[in-house]
């Protein structure tokens, strides 16, 4: 059995609109054993909108979002039929651990618009010193996902800039992979997941700037609707059908190498990959797409420099160990090409950043 290849889609029950949040017990009414795990913040935040605690027992997570920290509050909880996970992406992926090890129900319920995780039942889990462990597969998607789009304009404008490169790379990897095949041989799941890659990446490009101007003024729009359900559901159906196809090529593979650089630990995931979106293009030598790409990324906040990534003083004896990683045999950039090397990959990104450098002249 290999989950890997499986067809996965995604939530078992994906239920998103305005103020759904006030009605979650009745969501939980058939559970008479439900454990919450959060964070301290997403749980105030959520604590805030409701108007009160809920009636179960709160577990925090510890930040890391690590195997050992999953397994280490399925301890603690020690029965449950449901888990509630509320929070982030971290706490997203720590819960699926948890609900795992307890064999139970899993309910998610986002506090920020960020990423795939409250929809995908794939994890990415790392140590508990931050750098990056694996991408774990989990038999079971999430029972329910509730996203309330009120609740969800609390989210703080870097994680929504986070959620916008994230799901932009469902579209350059996917694409990054095909180019190489022949369409002919490709799964129907896989041309599906390509479709649909290309919409969320049009779906971006019409709404982002848009959805981004409502969170400020706290306003719910249909584009920021649509920004939301694609960054946290529809890019989660691109490697849901796809599968390797679809899940991540050079992009992730390049923000999997960067958490060896404790530097980076404190810029969000879809910021690092939004900039490895832009290193695979330089890779593959498509200068012309990243010129297009630069007023998109200017419009909403996303990098475009290693500076913007905690790295303001760089050289090939730093960036080395994070090239190796990302052209690794574990790791997917041999999926844009099968030679990689790490050596290839400071060459793209000295690329991009002189390319990158000329605009600010």
């Amino acid at each position: 059995m290999d989950l890997t290849t499986e067809v996965r889609p995604g939530a078992n029950r994906y239920v998103s609109g305005k103020g759904i949040l006030k009605e979650i017990l009745q969501y939980l009414s058939n559970y008479e054993e439900v454990a919450i795990v959060t964070g301290k913040t997403a749980y105030q935040a959520f604590c805030d909108y409701y108007g009160s605690e809920l009636p179960f027992p709160v577990h925090f997570y510890d930040g890391s979002a690590s195997t050992e920290n999953g397994l280490n509050i399925a301890q603690n909880i020690q029965k449950a039929q449901a888990v509630l996970a509320i929070g982030g992406g971290r706490v997203m992926d720590t819960s699926k651990v948890t609900a795992q090890a307890l064999s139970a129900d899993l309910i998610l319920v986002p506090t920020l618009i960020s990423n795939c995780a409250p929809y995908t039942p794939v994890g990415a889990l790392y140590y508990k010193d931050l750098t990056f462990d694996k991408v774990a597969y989990f038999p079971k998607a999430s029972l329910l996902t509730l996203v309330d789009f009120e609740f969800l304009l609390s989210t703080p404008r870097p994680y929504l800039v986070a959620g916008i490169g994230d799901t932009l790379a469902k579209w350059y990897e996917i694409e990054g992979i095909v180019r190489r095949l022949d369409w002919s041989s490709l799964p129907a799941s896989a041309r599906l997941g390509y479709v649909a890659a290309k919409e969320i990446y049009k779906i971006l490009f019409d709404d982002a700037p848009n959805a981004l101007e409502a969170l400020s003024q706290k306003k719910v729009t249909p584009a920021f609707e649509r920004i939301a359900d694609t960054i946290i559901e529809l890019s989660g159906t691109v490697g849901g059908f796809a599968g390797a196809y679809g899940r991540m090529a050079g992009a992730h593979a390049l923000h999997n190498g960067l958490s060896l650089l404790t530097e980076t630990h404190c810029i969000l995931h879809g910021a690092k990959v939004a900039y490895g979106v832009l290193v695979q293009l330089a890779y593959t030598k498509d200068y012309d797409e990243i010129t297009h790409l630069l007023p998109f990324y200017k419009a909403c906040d996303l990098p475009i420099h290693l500076s913007e990534l905690g790295l303001s003083h760089v050289s090939h004896h730093l960036l080395k160990p994070v090239a190796d990683f990302a052209a690794s045999s574990s790791e997917t950039y041999n999926l844009i090409d099968p030679h990689v090397t790490g050596e290839k990959i400071l060459v793209a990104l000295d690329s991009l950043e002189s390319l990158t450098e000329q605009t600010k002249q």
